[in-house]
């Protein structure tokens, strides 16, 4: 009797990451070097970053520079990329303000308690 080899799936590395485009510039990156923007929701037609890239809805993706959100704005990339998108304050506030919600040192997070079990 034959047995199966079960293959196992390769280590991504960067240049497989899933790349997205920038509504700013037109080039592509990884997740890592984009924001994730998205309409509020709520009846809110505002433009938020979404830090977590993780909340619901149609994402559009922009370089955190300030040239790109310049270009978004110029080519009304905004209403294009998140239909009914109007307010665009979150972002540029998040990008003249700079990267300091990204590189908060890991020491200054929040505690978390150990689940159940995970105890040594």
């Amino acid at each position: 009797m034959g047995r199966k080899i079960l293959t196992v799936a390769p280590v991504l590395h960067n240049e497989n990451q899933p790349q997205r485009t920038c509504i700013g510039c037109r080039k592509k990156g990884s997740r890592s070097e984009l924001l994730r923007l998205v309409t509020a929701g709520g009846g809110s037609s505002a433009v938020v970053v979404d830090e977590r890239r993780r909340m619901a809805g149609r994402g559009a993706w922009l370089h955190p520079s300030e040239t790109c959100l310049a270009l978004a704005v110029k080519r009304r990339a905004f209403g294009r990329a998140l239909p009914g998108a109007a307010g665009t304050a979150d972002v540029e506030r998040r990008i003249t303000a700079g990267t300091q919600a990204v590189d908060t040192p890991v020491a200054a997070a929040k505690t978390v308690q150990p689940e159940s079990g995970s105890e040594n």
